[in-house]
C-alpha cells in the first residue's frame, strides 16, 4: 500500500466509533509499520476532528431524526448511559472530568462519548473543544506508549 492509502485507512479507522484511535494507532504502527510520530499525528487529528464533528452533529442535526423511531429509541440510550458515566464527576471537577473521560483509552469513553457528554451537560463550545482535544492527545499518547511498550516486551521473547 502507498503512504495515501496507509494514511486514510488510519483515518477510517480513527472515524469509525467506539474504535478511535484505540483501534487505529496499534493499526498503524504493528500492522502498517509507519513511523510512530506519523501515525499518532495522523490519528489524533482524525480523532480531534471526530470529536468536533460529532458536536457540530449534535448541535445542527440530530433533533431532525428524532421522528425515526429506532434512532430515538438508540439516542435515548446512549444519552442515559453517558450521562450516568460522566455527569457525577463534570458536577464535582468541570471539564477537567471530561478530559479525563475522553482521555483514558477504555471502551465506551473517546471523543465521541466526549462530545456527546459535553453537549448533554450543557459544556461551551470553547471548553468542549479544549476537553476534546486535550483527551485526545491523552488518549493518544497512553495507547502509543502502550503499543510501544508491548512490542518491545514481545520482541525480546522473539530474539
Amino acid at each position: 500500500m502507498t503512504l495515501l492509502n496507509n494514511i486514510i485507512t488510519l483515518v477510517l479507522i480513527t472515524l469509525t466509533p467506539l474504535l478511535e484511535s484505540r483501534a487505529s494507532i496499534p493499526y498503524g504502527i504493528l500492522v502498517l509499520k509507519m513511523p510512530v510520530w506519523l501515525v499518532f499525528v495522523v490519528c489524533i487529528s482524525a480523532n480531534i476532528l471526530l470529536g468536533f464533528l460529532t458536536y457540530f452533529f449534535l448541535v445542527k442535526f440530530v433533533h431532525l431524526l428524532f421522528f425515526i423511531k429506532p434512532f430515538k429509541h438508540c439516542y435515548d440510550w446512549y444519552v442515559a448511559r453517558v450521562q450516568h458515566k460522566i455527569h457525577p464527576q463534570v458536577e464535582k471537577y468541570g471539564e477537567w472530568a471530561l478530559i479525563v473521560f475522553i482521555g483514558v483509552p477504555i471502551p465506551g469513553t473517546g471523543v465521541m462519548s466526549g462530545a456527546l457528554a459535553g453537549y448533554l451537560i450543557g459544556l461551551s463550545k470553547k471548553k468542549l473543544y479544549l476537553s476534546v482535544v486535550a483527551g485526545a492527545i491523552i488518549a493518544g499518547l497512553i495507547v502509543t506508549a502502550i503499543v510501544l511498550a508491548g512490542n518491545g516486551i514481545f520482541q525480546v521473547f522473539l530474539k
